[in-house]
């Protein structure tokens, strides 16, 4: 009898370089990076045992509960998890945040579709503010600002989402779309087996891509208010890149057409993303009014 799979051998191999955001990118001071590279790894672990295309829903379950036992010190069998331990322990950080994206990991497994808005929204809660929450967190910002990352991070999730929503349903025969979002358009889920999208779909799809702009503008003011210039100027870059894709969801058939930035598209506006906000950060807030 075959020995079951490890998480290592459903791993797909991708890195931090790989992914559509900048992942404690060089903006990000040399001293934070490696606690942020080392959860990355488990969340990419994690999210590959999950999105495996072969491996069964029993052996996805067994792997992720041993991820999640070896951050928490009862085994050694994942090397990224007891990494991980280890940096959060050096920091006197929580497994909180790890155990957060376990659950939406575990969700992934077992739950192909979503009712409506707000039911995605609480998997995001799970699947992508965890994140955000964490680099605060490495960063010691004040947990007052986590709204504004939370909607940032939301966004992020649901342009994957949208993004990738063909690849999800082929691949994986899982759709993000909120059943909801594709009634209120007679759009039908199985229209994602397409070359273009049906124009119901689309409209589906752009109205979702509203929605995300929506997120994104309760987002606009967060990186002003985090104190580390650093980490601000990165959260600018992936609010502009954030903004860039939403328009182009509002205008463009991702069943078709691309939408993920080409490498120089994405160096660009997370250029215009810095700028803007080291534009904001050197605007005094309260400037006294001239003297008459």
């Amino acid at each position: 009898m075959n020995a079951p799979p490890t998480a290592k051998d459903l791993a797909s191999g991708k890195g931090h370089e790989d992914e559509n955001f900048p992942v404690a990118s060089h903006l990000i001071a040399a001293k934070h990076r490696a606690p942020i590279l080392a959860f990355y790894r488990v969340a990419r672990l994690a999210d590959d045992v999950a999105d495996h295309p072969t491996a069964s829903g029993k052996e996805k379950l067994a792997r992720l509960a041993e991820i999640e036992a070896s951050l928490m010190g009862q085994s050694t069998v994942s090397p990224e998890a007891v990494a991980l331990r280890a940096a959060l322990d050096e920091r006197g950080l929580s497994q909180l945040h790890m155990l957060d994206l376990l659950e939406a990991f575990r969700r992934d497994v077992g739950k192909r579709r979503y009712e409506t808005w707000d039911e995605l929204i609480d998997y995001c809660r799970y699947s992508a503010a965890p994140v955000g929450r964490f680099v605060l967190d490495v960063h010691g910002e004040n947990r007052g600002i986590w709204p504004a990352s939370d909607a940032l991070c939301a966004a992020l999730q649901v342009i994957n989402h949208l993004q990738d929503c063909k690849k999800d349903y082929m691949q994986l025969d899982r759709v993000y779309l909120p059943k909801d979002a594709l009634g209120a358009f007679e759009a039908r889920i199985e229209m994602l087996d397409a070359e273009s999208a049906h124009p119901a779909l689309l409209a589906a799809i752009r109205a979702l891509a509203w929605r995300t702009q929506e997120l994104l503008r309760t987002a606009r003011p967060f990186a002003g208010q985090i104190r580390d210039f650093r980490l601000a100027l990165e959260v600018g870059a992936i609010q502009r890149l954030a903004e860039s894709l939403t328009r182009r969801l509002t205008t463009r058939d991702p069943l078709s057409q691309r939408v993920h930035h080409r490498g120089w598209e994405a160096v660009s506006f997370g250029l215009l993303g810095v700028s803007r906000t080291l534009g904001t950060r050197m605007t005094p807030r309260n400037p006294r009014k001239a003297e008459p």
